[in-house]
Formats: C-alpha cells, structure tokens, sequence
C-alpha cells in the first residue's frame, strides 16, 4: 500500500493535512509528482516535509522554475517562483539550504517501477505533467473530444499505468480515449492486467476542480483510491495576502477550487 501526492504548492495547512490522513490509514511509503513549491506562503515548510516523508519525487514545473528559470508562467506564478527562490537563498542555516537545493536539483522528469499487486503484474509511470512532456505538458479532460491524435500519442508512451498531476484535475484516462472523474468512478479505479491508464491523482495545494478539498490518491490491492479531505484553506489564504510578492488571486482561488 502506498499514496501518491502532488502539486502541494507551497500550501502547509493542506499538505499538513493529507500526511495526517496518510499516517492515519497506516500507509508508510508516500510517493510525490512534483510542484512542491510555488503559488502560496510556506514553500520551505513544505520542501522540508516532503524531503522528509517522501520516498521519491519527480521534478515539476514550479519545481523547475524555483531552481533555475519560470518558463511560460502568467505573472503571478512568476512573481512566486522568484519569491520561492529568494526564500530559499535567504535560509540562514547552511545545512537545511544545501539540502533543500540538493533535493530539487536531484528531482528526476521521470522513474518506474514495477509492482505486483493483487491478481496484477503492474508497471507504474511516474511523471508532473505528461508521459510526453514531464514536466510541462497539460493533460485535460476535454482532450479526449478536442485532440484525440494528443491522446493516442500519449498513449503510445504509456506501458501500463502512468500518474500524472499537473492540471490539478483528478482523474482516470483511458487508451479508448475517454475520461472518468472520481465520482464516476464510485472513488476507486481497479489496475487490470491489459488496460493502460492515465491517472491525475489532482492537487494537495491547489485544487482547480471546483472542489476545494484537498486531493491525493493511496493504492491498496489493486486498486487506485481518490481521497478528498477538508483543510483550512482559509489560514493558507490569509498567508498569501501577507507576502506583498504573491499575488492575492492564489489566496481567492483556494475557496472555490478553482
């Protein structure tokens, strides 16, 4: 048994949250997708618990830009990738610094392994954005309708099941192409034998499904279990509002899931 998580996005109260809920179940390996840092208040915070807690994290986006260049960021992701980076580069204890900068400039695009589960010999994936692109490529759920060529060459890249984030979205594709939401699913998506899956876990930090309850998934059996879980997303917000660098619009958004 083990969870995956992502896109925490410098959001404390929420990671704090799902690690709370991860230890709860009695789940001991956590594996992470990347954009640990970027957007709201405690990226330092939130680097040190996922060094911590983490069994493996791969390299995204807002991870990418904090150490070396925000590329292809609206201004106030920019503005924050900026912040992160002068957070980091002004930690006064010479220990934590090189750990923290160690740790993301280590970060893979992406790893597999190979697992068995119940009934399955499963190969899992593990990228940010796309089995394509691993760190910058977005994956929606209307691409199944509007890119199906996108779709069947992401699928190409696929062996059997890849976890993704990055759109905040969560999520099961399938090869067909065709797009199921947790709830459609009944919470749970059972891993089969000869079916390739493309699984958004959604985001811990920074929910865009009009839900704003924090996301991550755990796998037990064989089976991919979407959690949802209530945080204080208010005092993540106030914490935003009082970093002049940070744009407020990441505090607002953090009500509406959006």
């Amino acid at each position: 048994m083990f969870a995956i998580i992502s896109d925490i996005h410098s959001n404390l109260e929420a990671l704090t949250t799902v690690l709370d809920d991860i230890e709860k179940r009695g789940i001991k390996t956590i594996y992470c997708l990347g954009d640990v840092v970027g957007y709201a208040a405690n990226p330092l915070e939130c680097l040190d618990l996922v060094i911590k807690k983490t069994k493996n994290c791969v390299q995204g986006n807002h991870d990418y830009a904090a150490m070396f260049e925000p590329t292809n960021f609206n201004s106030g992701a920019e503005a924050a990738a900026y912040w992160t980076r002068k957070m980091l580069e002004e930690e006064p204890d010479r220990k934590k610094s090189d750990q923290r900068w160690r740790y993301l400039g280590n970060q893979k695009m992406r790893w597999a392994m190979e697992t068995k589960m119940t009934g399955v010999n499963a190969i899992l994936d593990f990228v940010h954005a796309s089995p394509r692109r691993p760190i910058n490529e977005y994956v929606f759920p209307d691409d199944v309708y509007t890119t199906t060529g996108k779709m069947t060459a992401l699928f190409e890249r696929v062996k059997h099941i890849c976890f993704v984030g990055h759109t905040h979205l969560p999520g099961v594709f399938l090869e067909d192409p065709d797009f199921y939401s947790p709830d459609e699913l009944g919470g749970a998506y059972p891993i089969i034998p000869d079916e390739k899956a493309l699984i958004n876990v959604g985001s811990v930090g920074q929910p865009r499904d009009r839900d704003n309850r924090a996301s991550y998934v755990y796998i037990e059996d064989n089976n991919v279990n979407f959690v949802r879980l209530d945080y204080d997303f208010k005092a993540a917000a106030a914490k935003i509002y009082e970093v002049p660098e940070l744009d407020n619009f990441e505090g607002d958004r953090l009500a509406d899931g959006r």
